[in-house]
């Protein structure tokens, strides 16, 4: 039953808290939807902040949004992984034009924390702007706080400073959630402004925890029932979930103490499977059980929070064998799209949430050891923010799931069986239609005999692709027999009822109307054949071969014209509907369509072209004039009752860019001759240690974490003078993947070590990539007295916790040096990253003398540093800065993705931090890779104006070290985009 709002505020210890949870009353207990019926009027309209309160309910079926259903299909972007708070709106407004109607986000506790008690919320790490901007584009919002998200970021999302703090993390351990408390507090401050019961935002879901099948046991228990608590004490009064870390069974609704609530949580789970793997029955109708997924919590609706849009890379590239992530995007295709979507679809999945939509980039220190760079992760959207062909069925199933309700509620229906084919049937209880999913497992493409409600009906499956058909659907004022092609939504605009339907290129659509009177129908595009017998419409379309095909529908079964549109892949995207107060509008022909405002009789259109094309409306009566990016329009009216250009936009210009040149270089390291100053720097004396790396007997800690150095590179100085007989220096150090230790004494190189390059079977290792580096020093020892050791160990930061076993806590840095031959007195200073950078943040600069002099920032000033020019081959232990200026005269109404792209000898053993404009924008590394190309977000970069780019290049001293080419890369372009403030 649902939570009174008494009840309910006495739980949250608040008063006035908003409208309280919609309750579920178990497998069989009658819906909100059944009460309500099926929805057959328009789309609910986007949420919004409109100050309006709102419930937020479930049963079985589905999310009850103020009474009505509600299909949650989510895409996740990360707004740390895009440092430029203009281009979120970008990256939210594609997400909405191509079907998502909800955004799920994580908030990092390490992004926004630099030191306990600290919390900067500001720029860059504005989740209120960001929240604010959800809303402002009509999207849910899934909120995802932790503490501990994992996401591939440094130590799980737990801040640097954690590390070196007493207490279990990820248990019930007072210290630790004493730090949470904190961390949730400063979240839920923000949060609880934008929940969509409220009315003051359109926060929908949020999530505590994640991936936590640690501890089980009595303390895992307490603990996620202290985060429950303390999240509704907060006043976020949504419903809560935690996302499973596969289909277990763990925190299904019972699992630990709510505090007497019985409505509010939600059981999920994820699933990443192979491309090579059979898609699995993990939803409501599965096997049953906890393995079965869904069907570990029958009482509430089926949750993926987390499903696979592609596949994160590691250093190497040994999971796509070194290509990248164009190998995730061609091996986790549209067709693997279609495949597993609708699987999950057809097993009653109706909260969908696709990880990633858009990657983003793991700038500065922000990744964890596992990954390079790029976030890309393949997904629909690249790291560039280009829309990718994989956006298809998203925009397909997206539309479908809002516009056309029987979706909804399905129920399994008779089992049907097809020659080569996996078939799932469904069935909506209330309206009568009919969902068959066909999937084919095999390579080559099967046709078939589909036996339906509606009879026997010949489909082509594609291999290793899958095909939705649908039986008994409404079509406004007319009934659908059985379609081929995929139905993708039907809105009303204007006087007309409008269906679109789409499927492969060169496919034939074949779509079959009842009618018990013979309508009248134009073909309004050659491409189209009908005909009219038995009381049937017979409509058969070529797809793809002169873009959009309609075919108009009138009289007969219904008075209100129906117009039957349809589209190939490449052409369904470049359709989009968009509701305004005013009505539904239909809008073909741009690659994007981003805002749209009726004033009078004029349609007021914003959006992005790419290609050369033309623009189409329907929309309501009355609309005379088309006004795009500004810009009025000459048009006319078509028979299909749309308002279409009678020229073309054009497509986006050229853009030319700038070689790179003029460049200027210093070698650096002063840390490593004797007579540098190091009285500033920490004495590292300290005999204990909170860390899960165990202290050396008898000798000083030398974690960097203990000394408050969290990010980067970090340098230590050992001085003594007792070195009679001394033969060889072992330094033990942890870095994480692809970390590695450089040693000189008395200024002189002893050499580098690094760790090796993972391969598949050890790309996810935690807590393990520690080694030991030994030198020989007799010959180095030339003279009595005292002596300097110097290190610097580039560190890759902190492993996950993955398993709640604390090794984020694990050293990163110097663990121990041992001397062989000799055992003298060493006394150890430490240096890593200056004060955090105010604006940047602390992720952005580690240790490195440059970095602490301000090398990398553009007001630095390089006039005395010496020219050079590339490719640069030269031997040499250590590190070299390089610095040049470009100007970008990019127009104005162009959105321009620039990449920065390395190309060298593989062999060459050199590394680069990639600063641009001051900020750290990510790491090059030349023998290892797989990336040689840096996207520059707008915003960062001036496109038009001058930038300052640096480079901190660490070689190895193993080879003659680089860099070769640099050179500025055009990623993508299209006229329109949206304003990019500086940041």
């Amino acid at each position: 039953m649902a939570l009174s709002r008494r009840n309910f505020s006495a739980l949250a210890g608040s008063t006035a808290l908003g409208l309280a949870l919609g309750g579920s009353g178990g497998p069989g207990a009658p819906s909100a939807y059944a009460a309500h019926g099926a929805p057959t009027g328009p789309a609910p309209a986007p949420p919004s902040a409109d100050g309006e309160p709102h419930t937020i309910g479930y049963d079985r079926y589905s999310l009850l949004v103020d009474g009505e259903r509600l299909v949650v299909w989510s895409g996740e972007m990360h707004p740390f992984r895009l440092p430029s708070p203009s281009l979120w709106r970008d990256v939210l407004q594609k997400m909405r034009a191509h079907g998502y109607n909800a955004v799920s986000i994580y908030a990092a506790w390490n992004y926004h924390s630099p030191a306990p008690g600290t919390y900067d919320f500001t720029g860059v790490r504005d989740l209120d702007l960001f929240l604010r901007t959800a809303a402002e584009t009509g999207l849910y919002v899934i909120l995802r706080p932790g503490p501990y998200i994992n996401a591939e970021v440094d130590g799980g999302g737990f801040p640097g400073w954690l590390a070196a703090t007493e207490g279990r993390a990820r248990t019930d351990d007072p210290t630790y959630l004493g730090h949470v408390d904190e961390w949730l507090t400063q979240v839920n401050r923000i949060a609880r402004r934008h929940l969509y019961t409220r009315g003051t935002g359109t926060i929908l879901l949020y999530q505590i925890e994640n991936e936590y099948d640690a501890h089980l046991d009595e303390s895992g228990r307490a603990y996620m029932s202290h985060l429950y608590k303390k999240v509704r004490a907060d006043g976020i009064d949504v419903p809560l979930f935690h996302n499973d870390k596969g289909r277990n069974g763990y925190w299904v609704p019972g699992s630990f103490d709510t505090g007497g609530e019985k409505d509010g949580w939600l059981y999920g789970f994820d699933g990443y499977p192979s491309p090579t793997q059979t898609p699995p029955d993990w939803g409501t109708f599965g096997p049953g059980g906890a393995k079965g997924g869904a069907s570990a919590s029958p009482s509430t609706p089926g949750f993926v929070p987390e499903f696979g849009g592609g596949w994160f890379d590691p250093w190497g590239g040994a999971m796509f064998d070194g290509k990248g992530y164009a190998e995730s995007r061609r091996t986790r295709d549209a067709a693997y799209e279609r495949r597993f979507y609708l699987t999950n679809l057809a097993n009653g999945l109706t909260l969908h949430n696709v990880y990633m939509t858009f990657g983003g980039t793991s700038w500065g220190w922000l990744p964890a050891p596992v990954v390079y760079t790029s976030y890309d992760y393949g997904a629909a959207i690249d790291e560039g923010r280009g829309v990718t062909e994989k956006i298809a069925p998203m925009h397909q199933l997206g539309h479908l799931l809002q516009r056309v309700p029987d979706f909804a509620k399905l129920d399994r229906a008779a089992e049907v069986k097809a020659d080569g084919l996996k078939v799932y049937h469904l069935a909506n209880p209330d309206t009568g239609a009919h969902v068959y999913v066909a999937r084919n497992d095999a390579a080559d493409p099967v046709t078939t005999d589909l036996p339906t409600d509606a009879g026997r009906v010949r489909v082509t499956v594609p291999g290793k692709d899958a095909r939705l058909l649908t039986t008994g659907l409404k079509l406004g004022g007319r009934i659908l027999k059985y379609a081929t092609a995929e139905p993708v939504l039907c809105v009303t605009a204007g006087r007309q009822d409008i269906a679109l339907f789409s499927g492969r290129r060169a496919e034939m659509a074949e779509l079959v109307l009842k009618c018990r009177t013979e309508p009248s129908v134009m073909r309004l595009d050659p491409e189209a054949a009908w005909a009219f017998a038995d009381d049937e419409l017979h409509v058969n379309v070529p797809l793809g071969q002169g873009g959009l095909t309609r075919v108009l529908v009138q009289k007969g079964e219904s008075e209100t014209p129906l117009l039957l549109l349809f589209a190939d892949d490449a052409t369904v995207v470049r359709l989009f509907p968009y509701d305004t107060p005013s009505g539904t509008l239909l809008v073909y022909g741009p690659a994007l369509l981003r805002h749209v405002e009726l004033r009078g009789s004029e349609v007021h259109l914003t959006g992005d072209v790419t290609e050369t094309t033309s623009v189409e409306v329907w929309g309501p009566r009355g609309i005379d004039s088309l006004v795009w990016n500004g810009r009025r329009l000459p048009t006319r009216v078509t028979l299909s009752g749309s308002l279409m250009t009678t020229g073309l936009l054009p497509a986006a210009p050229e853009v030319k860019l700038p070689e790179l040149g003029g460049w200027r270089m210093r070698r650096e390291n002063p840390e490593a001759g004797p007579g540098f100053d190091d009285s500033g720097w920490k004495t590292a004396d300290k005999r204990t240690s909170f860390s899960t790396t165990p202290v050396p007997d008898g000798r000083p800690v030398l974690f960097a974490d203990d000394y408050g150095f969290h990010y980067g590179d970090v340098w230590y100085r050992g001085t003594f003078t007792d070195s009679t007989g001394l033969d060889e220096v072992a330094l033990a150090y942890s870095t994480g993947t692809q970390g590695l230790l450089m040693a000189w004494l008395d200024g002189e190189p002893l050499g580098t070590h690094r760790m090796p390059v993972p391969d598949k079977d050890t790309t996810t290792r935690q807590g393990s990539w520690a080694a030991t580096a030994a030198f020989p020093v007799r010959q180095a020892l030339r003279s009595p007295g005292r002596h300097v050791l110097s290190v610097l160990v580039r560190r890759m930061q902190r492993d996950q916790d993955g398993k709640g076993l604390d090794t984020h806590k694990t050293a990163r840095g110097l663990v121990a040096a041992t001397f062989h031959g000799a055992s003298p007195k060493v006394t150890w200073r430490i240096q890593g990253a200056a004060a955090p950078d105010p604006v940047r943040g602390p992720m952005n600069n580690g240790g490195l003398y440059g970095e602490r002099k301000g090398w990398h920032l553009p007001a630095f000033r390089d006039h005395d540093w010496e020219p050079t020019a590339f490719p640069r081959a030269a031997r040499y232990q250590g590190v070299t800065w390089y610095r040049t200026g470009f100007r970008l005269s990019v127009p104005a109404d162009v959105d321009a993705s620039i990449g920065l792209t390395f190309e060298d000898d593989p062999y060459r053993a050199y590394r680069a931090q990639i600063f641009l404009n001051g900020w750290n924008m990510g790491q090059y590394i030349n023998n290892v890779g797989p990336q040689h190309t840096f996207v520059l977000p707008n915003g960062i970069l001036r496109t038009r104006g001058t930038n300052t780019l640096a480079l901190a290049v660490l070689s190895e001293f193993t080879t003659l070290s680089g860099p070769g080419k640099v050179s500025l890369t055009l990623l993508g372009r299209a006229s329109g985009g949206l304003p990019v403030a500086p940041v």
